[in-house]
């Protein structure tokens, strides 16, 4: 009996032995691991099938069978899994102050908002009174003064995509001449370019202009040469919405590649369009001068957005003289009834020899209002001009000023002024990438106070679903290219914009046969589908096409950046590593 006892207890505590020296099992050892999908890498090849692997803010491991396994896990099978789409002229300056997710942009894949145009900084004192005193809708403080605070501020606060932006021209120019044509003396241009150099080593990826807006449109080009001189000794690019669009559009195709010539900076065309009519047949010429001038060595590029009506204000319906010096003596002129005649006569011209006429190209038929800061004018919201007008009794030109000065703005509207065959063709053009040249709203809260141009919504959904699955206008792949490793290139920036090991964990996950944009000039506050994941530096910013809320993103700084020890301008364009 004892001995029966005592093997029961020998066996027991071997069990309990075992039980207790047993391996434990082993831990994830991945955050995420996507499995199954069609990877398309973002260099335009065909896509293999496989997974990929990612470690804290990293791409750690991409091959056609992943063992060991995630702390989260993507089943993508029968999805595309690409880089993050780069939004190459995004305007959510304001949109994230208020909402920190850029839903509209999020859910069709974009993980890097690149701002330019006009920037955030650097303001002076007046500059910074002006932007609190213009506010519309979306309200904030503003609390940052250089371009580098603001798009730090944005980190800080926490932002589910990637930021980064463009130090404007016209901000600079701002800076010293409060919004008017004054030209620049040599001691002057060299402040300027002091303040470009300042906004480039905190982070800005280049200089940016809008030259048909005033108080861009003063600059003449030395100027822009010397500015973009500038940028280029550290480490970045021009780019414009280029002087015209229009009826001297071939001309100012001319400009951008005399100033990449003269900078040694690349150049980028903003939202490349033909604008009226009686323009569209300059696409052809258009493409001969710029395929020329980069076979001959000088980098240049475009980005497009793919609709037919561009989105602006009703300063794009009004000749630039009368806005010299800003909105105030603006308005003030057009309350002088002398100067108002002489507005509305020039406003008449469809085609003015100075100044590009937007209203004229597009008529008050094809111009919608969008967004007013006067609650009682929010009313015209989605009527043409046209509609207003006979609503008012007056002209079209007449109701124009008056909703200006009434609004204390320039007023949102859009122009239909392109052609659906010359977008079809801009699309495949193998230099072109994407930008919705729109903010990234919600369709929620204050964001539906205002109305938007579809782009806002739906640019990016629009490239996969309609150009490249139902009108077979280019390859998945190819327009991967374009919405990531190629504007990746294009700015220079490391470690982003492809599916490649150590590469930053930017990555989306879509379904190629449903991905869809859905909103309409009429209904234009509708998110795309098709998207089910979005992994920003690691983190899910989208998971199963639901918005985490994370603060995924990261300001992401071009090359002269002086933080961490690194970056700073150089002696000439000729010291850094281009792109071709």
């Amino acid at each position: 009996m004892f001995t029966k006892r005592l093997a029961a207890s020998v066996l027991a505590i071997a069990v309990a032995n075992i039980a207790t020296t047993a391996p434990a099992a082993p831990q994830p050892a991945y955050d995420v691991v996507i499995r199954g999908g069609m990877i398309y890498d973002g260099s335009g090849k065909t896509p293999f099938k496989g997974d990929v692997a990612v470690r804290q803010d990293r791409i750690v491991a991409i091959a056609p069978h992943i063992k060991a396994r995630g702390k989260a896990e993507i089943d993508a099978r029968g999805k595309a899994v690409s880089p993050g789409f780069i939004n190459m002229l995004a305007h959510p300056e304001e949109s994230l102050l208020i909402d920190h997710r850029a839903l509209s942009d999020l859910v069709q894949g974009v993980t890097l908002e690149v701002m330019g145009e006009m920037s955030m900084g650097p303001l002076t004192p007046q500059m910074k009174s002006e932007l609190q005193a213009s506010q519309g809708d979306l309200r904030y403080p503003v609390d940052w003064t250089t371009l580098g605070q603001y798009l730090d501020g944005l980190e800080k606060r926490g932002v589910s995509p990637n930021v980064a932006s463009f130090v404007g021209a016209g901000t600079v120019r701002q800076n010293l001449f409060n919004g008017d044509s004054t030209q620049p003396n040599a001691d002057q241009l060299k402040t300027m370019q002091g303040l470009v150099r300042q906004a480039m080593e905190e982070g800005a990826l280049g200089v940016t202009t809008a030259l048909i807006y005033a108080p861009n449109t003063f600059a003449k080009t030395p100027e822009l040469i010397a500015l973009a001189q500038e940028s280029a000794r550290c480490g970045g690019i021009y780019t414009a919405h280029i002087r015209s669009e229009g009826d001297r559009f071939l001309e100012a195709v001319d400009e951008t590649i005399e100033i990449a010539r003269a900078s040694g900076a690349p150049a980028e065309i903003y939202h490349l369009k033909q604008s009226g009519r009686d323009n569209w047949s300059k696409l052809d010429p258009a493409i001969v001068k710029i395929e020329k001038a980069r076979a001959q060595g000088t980098r240049i590029t475009a980005n497009m957005y793919n609709y037919v009506a561009g989105a602006t204000g009703l300063d794009a319906a009004m000749p630039t003289w009368v806005q010299d010096g800003g909105y105030d003596r603006w308005v003030e002129r057009l309350k002088d009834p002398a100067t108002r005649a002489r507005v509305i006569a020039e406003m008449l011209d469809k085609h003015p020899k100075d100044w590009e006429n937007l209203l004229g190209a597009a008529g008050a038929e094809g111009t919608l209002l969008l967004a007013f800061k006067n609650p009682d004018l929010k009313k015209y919201n989605g009527k043409t001009l046209a509609e207003v007008a006979a609503l008012r009794g007056v002209s079209p030109q007449e109701a124009a000023i008056e909703l200006v000065i009434e609004d204390g703005t320039r007023v949102g509207v859009a122009y239909f002024l392109m052609s659906e065959d010359n977008v079809r063709r801009e699309v495949a053009l193998p230099w072109v990438s994407f930008g919705s040249d729109a903010g990234a709203p919600a369709p929620e809260g204050v964001f539906l106070q205002s109305s938007d141009h579809p782009r806002t919504y739906g640019n990016f959904a629009r490239v996969l679903g309609r150009y490249v699955r139902d009108e077979h206008r280019l390859t998945l792949a190819e327009a991967i290219r374009k919405l990531s490793a190629m504007p990746a290139q294009n700015l220079s920036l490391k470690d982003r914009g492809m599916l490649k090991k150590g590469y930053f964990a930017d990555i989306v996950v879509f379904d190629p046969v449903t991905i869809q944009d859905h909103a309409t000039f009429e209904k234009p506050a509708q998110l795309a589908t098709g998207v089910s994941d979005v992994i920003i530096n690691g983190g899910f910013a989208l998971k199963d096409g639901k918005a985490t809320g994370a603060p995924t993103g990261r300001f992401v700084h071009g090359r002269a950046w002086t933080g961490a020890q690194g970056g700073g301008c150089r002696a000439s364009a000729a010291d850094w590593t281009w792109s071709k």
